[in-house]
């Protein structure tokens, strides 16, 4: 009894002492602070060995636990992996596929698919324009004619003629003038045909008797052996030659509707040449209208440059060969400085073969020695030509690259034969002269654009106006 009471009054005193606590807000201040062990045990009561072993657990530090070797989680799919140790480097991520790859791998294959887009962009112009091609070479080649003859209706208007009327005079004029030329080169060709005829026969004689007495030891039953290859030839191929023929008869409808295009827009491009090209200008985006509304002007002045400056060119050519022929005896003089003066439109090629075309008529006529003056003189009046009066009538403005007249020429022939031979050099230009306005346009919009200096700058900047010289002003 003596030992429960003296429990029970040190229990009544721990409750007293708590409702105590309480009562002041101290949360248990006044509680007297326990040993770092724990409660200390009554020494009146055994501690229970499982209350022990709970206070134990309760102040050792926690460690991870490990599950037993080879027991597997609910969750994991095979033996857990220990975690790495401290001193393990870390592992860098990898880089993005884009930067992995080279810069300059990265241009070539921005440039590559912009090449590809624009080379399939010519491709199907390309054939665009081959399905069209008598549509395209026509109102081309009218292009070249307005650009000759639109000086004369415009002295024709600043002298008071109606636009109408100087278009209609300047049209009929200038395709009369085109036609006479072409009547006069069919009619010497055929006025001369039968002496030509002759004196080719003739020609081939002396090249047989030379071929027997010349140092290539070619005997008479050879060259009969050639002669009948060729009419052999011939024979096997008169079908061939037929269709030919008829194919010749769908070349000469293709001629008359090109020319009946090329009159019908000559025409117009000269009586409604402005209201053309403002509704051409329309169909340009408003932002690039007023670079190309400033590059067609410049484009058309260059175009009529090239035109009248190779007209003049050309017929000085004609003028002296001609001459030169005309000395040396040549049998179709006239003709040949008309060809000379029609050839002379296709740059570089056409000066080769009419000079070739007249100096083998005269050594087929006229033997070697005359052909070989003839040569001379070709020579010497192209090489006037190239260094004198092309640098002087045309000028710098139009002047095109070499390497860039072959390319054009060479692309030209393959796209459209001899016509897009003579058109190809004039186009490149005319390309050439816009495109370097453009460039420029664009370089000056672009200074325009930037700001103008302001404040302090702007006074260091400002131009100052020179001091006046002593003596003079107030």
């Amino acid at each position: 009894m003596g030992a429960g009471l003296t429990r029970l009054a040190a229990r009544l005193e721990r409750e007293e002492a708590a409702a105590r606590g309480d009562e002041s807000g101290g949360g248990g201040a006044g509680r007297p602070p326990e040993p770092a062990g724990g409660p200390e045990p009554s020494p009146h009561r055994p501690e229970r060995p499982h209350e022990a072993h709970e206070a134990h657990k309760a102040h050792r530090p926690e460690q991870p636990q490990e599950p037993p070797q080879g027991a597997e989680g609910p969750e994991s799919e095979g033996p857990s992996v220990p975690a790495p140790p401290a001193y393990a480097p870390a592992v860098a991520p990898r880089p993005e596929p884009v930067d992995a790859v080279p810069w300059g791998v990265r241009v070539a294959a921005e440039a590559g698919w912009r090449l590809l887009v624009l080379a399939g962009t010519v491709y199907v112009l390309m054939q665009v324009i081959s399905s069209i091609q008598l549509v395209v070479f026509s109102f081309t080649v009218a292009l070249l004619i307005t650009a000759l003859l639109e000086p004369t209706v415009t002295r024709l208007r600043l002298r008071g003629v109606p636009r109408g009327l100087a278009t209609t005079i300047t049209f009929i004029g200038g395709f009369i003038i085109m036609g006479l030329v072409v009547w006069f080169v069919v009619w010497q060709v055929m006025e001369n045909v039968d002496e030509l005829s002759d004196k080719l026969q003739d020609g081939i004689d002396d090249l047989r008797r030379w071929l027997l007495h010349s140092p290539f030891h070619v005997t008479e039953k050879q060259i009969n052996h050639i002669a009948k290859s060729l009419r052999e030839a011939v024979g096997a191929n008169t079908e061939e030659i037929t269709s030919a023929g008829l194919e010749g008869v769908t070349v000469v409808v293709e001629v008359l509707t090109g020319i009946l295009l090329t009159m019908f827009s000559t025409l117009f491009l000269l009586y409604d040449g402005p209201r053309i090209w403002g509704w051409t200008l329309g169909l340009v985006p408003a932002a690039a209208r007023p670079g190309v509304a400033g590059a067609g002007p410049r484009a058309w002045a260059t175009l009529t440059a090239y035109v009248r400056g190779t007209v003049i060119v050309a017929l000085i050519d004609a003028i002296f060969i001609g001459v030169g022929l005309f000395f040396l005896d040549v049998p179709m003089a006239v003709p040949l400085a008309v060809f000379i003066f029609l050839f002379a439109f296709i740059p570089l090629v056409g000066a080769v073969v009419s000079g070739a075309l007249a100096v083998m008529v005269a050594l087929v006529t006229q033997g070697v020695f005359t052909a070989g003056m003839v040569l001379v003189v070709v020579l010497a009046v192209q090489q006037i030509e190239g260094h004198v009066l092309q640098p002087f009538i045309l000028g710098r403005a139009v002047r095109v690259h070499p390497l860039a007249v072959v390319l054009s020429v060479a692309g030209g022939s393959l796209i459209g034969g001899i016509g897009g031979a003579v058109v190809a050099v004039p186009l490149v230009a005319v390309f050439n002269t816009a495109v370097g306005y453009l460039r420029s346009y664009s370089r000056e919009s672009a200074l325009r654009a930037t700001s103008r200096p302001h404040g302090a700058t702007e006074i260091s900047t400002a131009p100052t106006r020179p001091p006046e010289p002593p003596g003079e002003g107030t």
